[in-house]
């Protein structure tokens, strides 16, 4: 993670508001991490990732609770580590996520979590009893915990499909998007994490020493790896989200209105680790999951909103995208809680 990956100045609000006493003593614990406690009084200031997670630990230690104090129980220091141990023990992803989810919900009092497992797709579902939803950033600090183990164990990044949430939306979301999906919504009869269930077939191998290492640099190396919204990429992608598929340029096109050759557009890309082609799949996705989400919006419609010649190849490339048919998606992402 370098130092130019940044999160939101109301994250670390949100971090302080239960863990330190505001004034004098917020600023004390910000100074020590390298954080300027003027910045709290500027609305779109943002830090660096690496003093966010300075943050997070120096709390996690004075409170001895790696969960900033947002539940009765304290999920005691070490905690992460004991998760992780845990779930490396078992021999894939779906087991390892039981067990991981498992002593979560035997140290946290309000949020107890079942994985489901539904034909392709596979849902993390909190099962709560409290009619009042917690604070958006109590619900995307555990899925950060629990997503960011899951990626580690994997040795890949677990794409999620949908978050959804009981909470209201909070007024800052572009870095919960960033971190998790672009497609957040809100207001929902229950919270939930929703990805492709081939996932659960990842066998685990981790070592000791590769422990070691996760727990010497956690929680940063599971805060999101952040990429740079000026990157070539993030503003190609920009672009093309508010132009209607059927328009999008092809590269020799984008280079020219970029002011660059194609060769040199690729190379840029590639730098980054992207693709056009890639690119333009990842934003069709996005749009795709949103309008799946609209029962009003047909799959005929959606597949001529994104380009694509007729809704079997809509189908395929979902199929591609996601793991699961865009049928079965709508169906689990419009079912009501019981």
């Amino acid at each position: 993670m370098s130092e130019k990956d940044t999160i939101s100045i109301h994250l670390v609000r949100e971090a302080l508001l239960q863990s330190c006493e505001p004034g004098a003593a917020s600023h004390e614990v910000l100074l020590k991490v390298g954080i300027e406690p003027r910045l709290l009084e500027e609305a779109d200031a943002r830090v660096p990732a690496t003093a966010y997670a300075r943050l997070w630990r120096l709390l996690a230690r004075r409170r001895d609770d790696e969960f900033f104090g947002m539940d009765p129980r304290q999920l005691k220091s070490g905690s992460l580590a004991f998760l992780c141990q845990c779930a490396m023990a078992q021999p894939t992803l779906a087991a390892g996520l039981n067990s991981g989810l498992g002593f979560l919900s035997l140290m946290l009092e309000r949020l107890p979590a079942q994985l489901v497992h539904q034909q392709s797709l596979a849902e993390i579902v909190l099962l709560e009893d409290d009619p009042q939803p917690r604070r958006a950033f109590t619900y995307f600090t555990y899925w950060m915990i629990v997503h960011g183990v899951a990626c580690w164990l994997a040795g890949r990044r677990i794409p999620i499909l949908a978050i959804e949430l009981r909470c209201a939306e909070p007024p800052f979301c572009d870095d919960y998007k960033v971190m998790f999906s672009e497609n957040l919504r809100f207001d929902r009869p229950r919270t939930r994490m929703i990805f492709a269930a081939d996932c659960l077939d990842l066998p685990l191998k981790r070592s000791v020493q590769e422990l070691q290492r996760f727990l010497a640099h956690a929680p940063a190396n599971i805060l999101v790896k952040y990429r740079d919204p000026q990157s070539l990429a993030s503003r190609i992608k920009h672009d093309l989200r508010h132009l209607p598929a059927h328009t999008w340029p092809e590269t020799e096109s984008l280079a020219q209105q970029l002011c660059m050759s194609a060769s040199t557009l690729r190379r840029r890309l590639a730098e980054e680790g992207q693709t056009y082609q890639g690119l333009k799949d990842s934003v069709r996705k996005e749009l795709a999951i949103v309008w799946l989400a609209e029962p009003a919006i047909s799959f005929s419609d959606i597949a001529a909103r994104l380009g694509f010649a007729d809704t079997s190849s809509f189908y395929k490339a979902f199929r591609k995208w996601s793991g699961s048919n865009p049928g079965h998606y709508r169906s689990l992402i419009l079912s009501d809680a019981d």
